[in-house]
């Protein structure tokens, strides 16, 4: 059934010109929010819970800008299958690349850090392309392996590297001369097998992992903020920025804390582009044992 869920629909959807994409998009909208609700209860939670001093039609109206902003994310993720690098580059310009260009002389690795905002997928396709470091994601596999093949293999088409933790800390201790650009995506509930910093966000106590201030502080590695902006339907533009180069001057958790604070600030500008629809705040910070929090 996966296989030809894959082969017979979703790739021959992923051919399809744009334009007609976004008329099933707008088709998906009416399914997805009007007729099933998918996941309304727990978007309008969170948007209550982030936003408490907004009126209820003022929710509402995020709400619906979300919907039609994520259903354009379902399609865009299916032509992901298909796109070429030069169009992916092309929907997803790097703004400002050249700010990794003296760590790249010096022989340092980077650290990028974002969220589920905008078109995250598209930025793993577009990002090998646009920087001269070599791109690794943080990545969990999928329990089904034909999924996990094609979403991985669809990901890293162009050069990203898609590894667990323990293969990234691998290569940048034994691949001393590459230069990596190790990617974060920090706006996940973390497990309780993961460190964590507590820190306000959107308006609430989250848990955030501390995986990409550890890795910065231990390999002494410049830790970036990556902001993703929408110039238009399907097309974005990412713009970094630098969140901590000494980590000695900040307290542990003020790097985490920092670069969360340019997550919340995107969100707070159009907050219609995060991934409402996914459970954020899973953990409270007593459920936590002392020692796993730092």
């Amino acid at each position: 059934m996966n296989k030809l869920l894959y082969y017979l629909l979703l790739v021959p959807i992923s051919r399809l010109p744009f334009f007609v994409l976004y008329g099933l998009s707008n088709l998906l909208y009416v399914l997805i929010y009007r007729v099933f609700g998918y996941r309304k209860t727990m978007v309008r939670k969170n948007l209550a819970n982030s936003f408490p001093n907004k009126t209820k039609e003022e929710l509402r109206e995020i709400e619906k800008a979300f919907y039609t902003h994520f259903c354009d994310i379902l399609v865009e993720g299916i032509k992901n299958f298909t796109i070429s690098e030069t169009v992916a580059i092309k929907r997803m310009k790097v703004e400002n690349p050249e700010v990794f260009e003296p760590y790249f002389k010096k022989g340092k690795s980077v650290i990028l850090v974002g969220g589920h905002y905008n078109n995250w997928e598209l930025f793993a396709l577009a990002i090998p392309g646009q920087i001269k470091h070599i791109p690794m994601a943080l990545y969990s596999p999928l329990k089904n392996e034909f999924w996990n093949e094609k979403i991985s293999s669809s990901r890293s088409k162009y050069g990203l590297y898609m590894l667990r933790i323990n293969a990234i800390l691998e290569k940048i201790r034994k691949q001393k001369e590459e230069q990596f650009a190790i990617i974060f995506g920090n706006d996940q509930s973390p497990t309780r097998a993961q460190l964590a910093h507590f820190t306000t966000f959107l308006n609430q106590e989250t848990a955030v992992a501390y995986g990409a201030e550890r890795m910065a502080r231990e390999f002494n590695i410049p830790i970036f903020a990556g902001s993703i902006f929408k110039v238009s339907r399907g097309h974005y533009k990412v713009i970094f920025s630098l969140v901590s180069e000494d980590h000695d001057n900040f307290k542990q958790g003020e790097i985490t804390a920092a670069f969360t604070k340019y997550l919340e600030k995107d969100i707070l500008s159009a907050p219609q582009y995060w991934l409402w629809s996914h459970n954020r705040w899973k953990h409270k910070k007593a459920d936590h044992q002392p020692d796993r929090l730092i």
